[in-house]
């Protein structure tokens, strides 16, 4: 079966916590035949929607997972990704983005571009996904498309331009001007299912002929037809402006934007026209995969069934029937039955079973062509695993993963609990790359570390509901780090002689700050002075030392440790004896060079009601915060701030009883930097106790 790519849509729908997600794609379902009826997010019915499928999700009304379903429109296969909105599960989106073509970027008509609309916006960027903005909530009070239109151009340099107009708003929204066929558009039936074209109200048609001069001024840069067209004033066809928009979004230098109230059925069917038109198909879109026999060179992915397989695993799940790994083909075709080999282990596996995921329900299918979107089951992978036949070697570029920033340590309560938390642990890290765990040598505690405390809390929430693993939880921990300020010299001798040979080994240099990274070894020995099959062991030990510095025990970054002389001795020399030198040189210089603590600082986004400005800046100020700027939307002030991530531990409690409730916050990992000297003096004298009572 050669399928019309063409006819396929991979795209994923992201947004700000709350603009109206999950409560979009249900109404795309419902409007393609896979649901017979809507269910709410916060449904009064139990239900729930259907793309929430985890009891979490249900009870918090927000999405974590990334679920994944398919569909059909007017002939068009679109494979959907609904991703969640909160930064904690920020990976969700990027893997999300790594393997879609298009993505719907879905705004509040009231709130407009917040903090995490940035952050999404970002990461479509980073990956080159073409992007159509949906205005939902316009039947909200105080809702403003032109507002928000007017924010994507500043705070998102989008070139956005919109291409429907409301009839109305608020609580009188009652449809949509369409300003390339230039018909108003009405959605009658209880469930807006019937789509009524009709003229466009007098009241609107001045409104509406300005605002479409303004369109094809925009798009008639991407057409040279159309521009021909309207430069000799001859007929301008629908066809001419919907091929100038299509061009204009996959260069990513024109973002349509649409507008429309999903909870209230309106403008859903415009915007699933707009993603068969505008956004890309798998054949517009180039991937790039690395050869791994040919020194990585950069290959195109060709998107030809004919081709040998090529396929991204891009994320694992742990169903009822074991684990189920989300997959997108670049090539080739996947049939039942094949044998596959994942390129970065090697090894060969068997496709058992091949489905279609529909949020949490599944279709077997016989096979997959290039450009779809499927689940296997029972493959042994990693997230971001590449998987050929045997006729190549190649890999996909994976996707960036932010390091964790905030730790907790739990502790089962029992033996069995205990059983069960591993078991949850060993799924939980597989399954998401931000999450990580380790047991710490000296307190013999389990550390878990994360994107932020709702992160942690869902995961602690998961292992009880889902394992039936009760834990306790310590206090939340920062992700310090140390580096140095200076640059110094360090020259160390190892000698240790006991019975029989001994161990000896110099090793001279100097370590200074590293600007970008966190580690840099630079061998400048000439002459011999230490033997070419010693240097590796002096990198050992460098890196060893890197471990845990002397001030907090915390990680050491941002070093670049220089070496351009050592002696050795022909019968004590050994690997052993210049890793302990390199540890001693280490040590030695590391005192001399300005040793600093550093910790991660958080940008923090507090949303709330004016009043409570005052009341919000000043909490922010008491917890060590730099605030950035304020910004005034309506009654609503948002004040963006940079907060250390030590001091933002119960802020969620602090905001709420200062606000009653009303205001919200965001927060995202920003940079690591110097902690104040007072700061620092409570941290070492901390770690003096902890090493005395340890």
């Amino acid at each position: 079966m050669n399928k019309d790519l063409t006819q396929v849509r991979n795209i994923g729908i992201s947004a700000h916590i709350d603009s109206g997600k999950t409560t979009l794609t249900e109404r795309i379902l419902y409007y393609t035949d896979r649901i017979h009826a809507i269910h709410e997010v916060r449904g009064k019915d139990g239900v729930g929607a259907t793309m929430d499928s985890m009891e979490l999700e249900k009870e918090r009304g927000i999405t974590i997972q990334s679920a994944a379903t398919y569909c059909n429109w007017k002939g068009t296969d679109i494979n959907i990704i609904d991703t969640p909105g909160h930064v904690d599960f920020t990976v969700e989106v990027e893997r999300a983005l790594r393997v879609l073509d298009g993505a719907v970027l879905i705004l509040c008509s009231v709130g407009g571009v917040q903090s995490q609309s940035i952050t999404v916006d970002r990461q479509m960027t980073r990956y080159n996904v073409p992007r159509i903005a949906f205005i939902n909530k316009c039947d909200r009070t105080g809702a403003n498309p032109a507002r928000v239109v007017e924010q994507l151009r500043d705070k998102l340099n989008l070139n956005a331009v919109m291409i429907q107009l409301p009839i109305g708003l608020e609580n009188d929204l009652e449809g949509m001007v369409d300003l390339v066929s230039m018909k108003a558009v009405y959605f009658d039936g209880e469930q807006g299912d019937t789509v009524r074209y009709e003229d466009i109200p007098d009241a609107l048609r001045d409104e509406a002929d300005e605002k479409r001069e303004e369109l094809l001024d925009a798009v008639s840069m991407f057409s040279d037809e159309l521009m021909e067209a309207m430069l000799e004033e001859t007929e301008i066809t629908d066809e001419m402006v919907h091929e100038a928009i299509r061009r204009g979004t996959l260069a990513l230098e024109f973002a349509p934007v649409m507008i429309g109230s999903a909870y209230k059925n309106k403008g859903v069917q415009p915007l699933l026209d707009a993603v068969q038109s505008y956004l890309p198909c798998p054949t517009d879109v180039e991937n790039i995969a690395l050869d791994l026999d040919n020194d990585e060179e950069e290959n195109k992915v060709s998107n030809d069934p004919e081709d040998p397989l090529v396929a991204l695993a891009f994320k694992l799940e742990d169903g009822r029937y074991g684990q189920l790994t989300y997959v997108r083909t670049y090539q080739g075709m996947l049939k039942k039955g094949d044998f596959i080999f994942n390129t970065r282990t090697g090894k060969k596996v068997k496709v058992g079973r091949l489905v279609r995921m529909h949020s949490n329900e599944m279709e077997e299918i016989e096979e997959a062509g290039s450009g779809d979107i499927i689940a296997l089951f029972g493959v042994d992978c990693a997230s971001g695993d590449t998987f050929c036949d045997n006729t190549i070697n190649w890999s996909m570029s994976s996707m960036h993963v932010p390091a964790p920033v905030i730790s907790l340590a739990i502790t089962p309560v029992d033996n069995k609990a205990q059983e069960n938390m591993s078991k949850a642990l060993n799924r939980f890290c597989k399954e998401d790359p931000t999450f990580k765990s380790f047991v710490d040598h000296e307190t013999s505690e389990t550390i878990i570390s994360g994107m932020g405390e709702l992160h942690l809390e869902v995961y602690i929430e998961r292992m009880k509901r889902e394992y039936g693993a009760e834990v306790e939880v310590g206090a939340p921990r920062v992700a310090y780090r140390e580096t140095i300020t200076q640059r110094a010299e360090f020259d160390y001798t190892h000698k240790k002689q006991t019975g029989g040979s001994g161990q000896f080994g110099r090793v001279a240099g100097y370590m200074e700050p590293l600007e970008e990274g966190e580690y840099e070894f630079v061998d400048e020995i000439v002459g011999g002075s230490i033997p070419r099959e010693y240097i590796p062991a002096c990198d050992k030990g460098f890196q060893a030392s890197m471990e845990k510095g002397v001030l907090t025990g915390a990680q050491i970054t941002g070093i670049r440790c220089v070496i351009n002389d050592g002696n050795s001795h022909s019968v004590d020399s050994s690997d052993m004896a210049f890793q302990q030198a390199a540890k001693g040189a280490f040590k030695q210089g590391y005192q001399k060079a300005g040793p600093v603590i550093m910790e991660p600082i958080m940008k923090v986004a507090v949303e709330g009601p004016s009043e409570f400005q005052g009341a919000v800046m000043g909490s922010l100020n008491q917890r060590r915060g730099v605030i950035v700027g304020t910004f005034e939307e309506g009654s609503y002030t948002v004040v963006e701030a940079e907060m250390p991530l030590s001091e933002m531990f119960g802020y969620s409690t602090t905001l709420r009883s200062l606000t009653q409730g009303k205001a919200e916050f965001t927060m995202e990992f920003s940079s690591y930097k110097q902690v104040p000297k007072s700061v620092a003096e409570e941290l070492i004298k901390d770690f003096e106790k902890s090493k005395k009572n340890g």
